[in-house]
């Protein structure tokens, strides 16, 4: 006698979409506490909070975006007078140097002319 596997007969093919069948039947049992349903909702109060919400955003991104056209000016007007600084020539250094020699030169001859007047005890 040929044994075919299964008993009955049935084959395969028809076994597969009865665990599907049962699977969709049997919804597993939820776990933990069982929550009581949420409170009904007052949709004026919600659409209030909503509407405040939005305003305060939009007063948000207004002031934001002033502040940083703002800042956008200031780098404008940092960056031209970066360049424009940079077109000058560099002579303004040497003459700087000039003026602090001629100091130093003034201050020593001012010493020499104008000594401390120091009593000995």
């Amino acid at each position: 006698m040929a044994s075919r596997g299964r008993r009955g007969g049935a084959s395969a093919r028809e076994d597969k979409p009865r665990r599907e069948e049962r699977a969709e039947q049997q919804a597993p049992a939820p776990q933990g506490p069982v929550l009581p349903p949420p409170p009904p909702v007052d949709y004026g109060v919600f659409m209030q909070g909503l509407v405040q919400a939005m305003q305060t955003q939009a007063h948000t991104q207004a002031a934001l975006q002033a502040q940083l056209e703002a800042q956008e000016g200031e780098m404008e007007q940092y960056l031209e007078e970066k360049k424009a600084s940079q077109k000058r020539p560099a002579a303004t250094f040497q003459q700087q140097d000039k003026k602090k020699a001629v100091y130093q030169t003034q201050q020593q001859s001012a010493m020499l002319r104008y000594p401390l007047y120091v009593p000995l005890v």
